[in-house]
């Protein structure tokens, strides 16, 4: 089977899945939470794997393969499968989640995209939540740009409605390296005050070519139980062949 047999049939599986399944919103970029505006090129995929530990004992393991499709106007479709530990109850959650751009990025201007999804417990099939989000991103140059989002989420086991809201800031400060600093969070009634608290990650992106990167982030309070947790992720890209580098196309760090 060839390269585009490969790259046309993951696209189908991960297209179908999020199309029938109908989170944990945190699959934004990799392990990072609020999410930038731009999508990657039609026919690209990419596979974003994490692995983040808390201090209370809490464990997620994740990995979340995505495909670009073009579905009437370019699509970002992705699967997030996330094997996590809270409590001391082990549980295995899958997140479908599709996202469009619907104005480009640019320097000294915002662009604008947006997604929707949903999670489900792999083992029952109940949908645990659903949720959409508008991300926002404004470029300052070449190599910074903050990104501001804000949604909705619909946490179905206590049916209860929550606002979302982020606010994000990345810069490549090296040929190699991006440092991104991040807020976030949910705004609504809870039972449980740290689950409407604000959340904070930042971390260091190495990405030596366009294909590979590694991340290594700090986080407090980033599922609502006030521990700090440590994460450490990658993120392997299968670009159009002959494609122009993400940077030069769409403005990504």
């Amino acid at each position: 089977m060839g390269l585009g047999a490969i790259r046309t049939a993951f696209a189908a599986l991960t297209a179908i899945s999020a199309l029938l399944a109908a989170a944990d919103a945190r699959a934004a970029n990799g392990a990072y939470a609020v999410d930038a505006a731009d999508i990657s090129e039609v026919g690209s995929c990419k596979v974003e794997s994490w692995m983040s530990a808390a201090t209370n004992t809490d464990f997620s393991a994740v990995a979340n393969p995505s495909c670009v499709a073009d579905i009437f106007r370019p699509v970002e479709l992705s699967l997030l499968t996330n094997r996590f530990r809270s409590d001391g109850d082990w549980g295995t959650n899958i997140v479908p989640k599709a996202k469009t751009n619907l104005v480009p990025t640019g320097i000294g201007k915002f662009g604008f995209s947006f997604y929707a999804g949903g999670q489900f417990d792999a083992l029952t099939g109940e949908n645990l939540s659903a949720f959409a989000v508008v991300p926002a991103t404004f470029r300052l140059s070449e190599t910074m740009r903050i990104n501001l989002n804000g949604g909705w989420y619909w946490d179905r086991t206590v049916d209860r409605h929550y606002l979302t809201y982020g606010l994000g800031f990345d810069w490549k400060f090296t040929d190699v390296l991006q440092w991104t600093i991040e807020a976030f969070g949910q705004a609504g009634a809870s039972d449980i005050p740290s689950v409407v608290r604000p959340r904070f990650q930042t971390g260091v992106r190495y990405r030596p070519n366009e294909i590979f990167s590694v991340d290594v982030i700090y986080g407090r309070n980033i599922m609502g139980e006030n521990a700090n947790w440590i994460t450490v992720g990658t993120t392997i890209r299968f670009p159009v062949p002959d494609g122009k580098p993400a940077r030069e196309r769409s403005g990504h760090l």
